[in-house]
């Protein structure tokens, strides 16, 4: 069990370190092409390398019809999926990776705050987290005059539309096959962002191609393979461990925009960075903290 819990961290890690890169793909490839064909094309390309999985999966899952609910999780996830992506994907024009990275892992703490909603209970934790996380997001993204840049905002608002995406996989995924999920899922968003390209954007052979490393990138390594990775790992993951770990995807990014695209913060955004990272973790790890005191008291008891 211990072998299989490090083997999944790992995976995670991967995950995390994957995605977290991709931010420097998404930035890349907007060099050539816009945003929304950009992800158009990606998710085309991710849902197609996902299609040779149907013939390997399981027998349970392979037989497993395609029914209405599978169909309708599949659009409402793609819904989410395009409406989350395409935010992210504009405000990449307008901020930087790095603020990117860190103001969309705000997801982890919006998903239990969105619980509440559904009436789900949410501990003081979460909101000592969520505090840190908003301290944090000031000290990055407000500058002088207490403006803020517009893409940051556009990040904020991708976080928001991310936490229900989390909540929407969660519901569904414990119900279908999370592989013919994802495969609806990218295909909406990717009919979804191609005919907002269709409309709103000039398409040229010649500039798909140039882009085209970064379209391989966010299409085969980012959602195809980071997909999978995540959906295996989680088999033996424990739910904590795994948040915690993805959340490492918003150092990957400034990391990756660090060495990659040159990027820099001045003392008072790094500041902000490690105080939203904190938010995370006290937000994952203070929940799981009270439960594992309160659980030998009940076995006293």
């Amino acid at each position: 069990m211990r072998s299989q819990a490090l083997r999944a961290d790992i995976l995670m890690l991967i995950t995390a370190a994957i995605w977290g890169a991709a931010f420097v793909a998404q930035r890349l490839g907007m060099d050539a092409i816009g945003p929304f064909l950009y992800t158009g094309l990606r998710f085309t390309l991710g849902a197609l390398v996902l299609l040779p999985l149907l013939l390997v999966l399981p027998k349970p899952a392979a037989q497993q019809p395609l029914n209405r609910g599978m169909l309708l999780g599949g659009v409402l996830m793609g819904l989410a999926l395009s409406l989350g992506i395409n935010l992210q994907q504009v405000g990449l024009l307008f901020t930087s990776v790095t603020n990117s990275g860190f103001i969309t892992g705000l997801y982890v703490i919006i998903v239990p705050l969105l619980g509440l909603l559904l009436g789900h209970r949410t501990g003081f934790g979460t909101w000592l987290g969520a505090s840190l996380a908003v301290a944090g997001m000031f000290l990055l993204s407000v500058g002088d005059n207490f403006q803020v840049a517009s893409g940051d905002w556009l990040q904020l608002a991708g976080a928001c539309v991310w936490g229900v995406h989390v909540l929407l996989v969660g519901f569904f995924a414990s119900r279908y096959d999370p592989i013919r999920l994802a495969i609806l899922q990218f295909a909406v968003c990717a009919v979804v962002s191609l005919g907002l390209a269709v409309v709103f954007e000039e398409i040229q052979l010649a500039a798909i191609a140039q882009a085209g490393p970064a379209i391989l990138y966010g299409g085969v390594i980012a959602v195809a393979i980071g997909y999978t990775l995540q959906v295996v790992a989680q088999r033996h993951a424990i739910a904590s461990h795994a948040a915690i770990i993805l959340s490492l995807e918003a150092v990957f990014a400034a990391i990756a925009g660090a060495l990659m695209l040159g990027e820099s913060l001045h003392a008072r955004g790094y500041m902000g960075c490690a105080l939203m990272f904190v938010g995370m973790l006290v937000a994952q790890l203070w929940p799981h903290k009270q439960a594992a005191k309160a659980a030998p008291a009940k076995a006293e008891a």
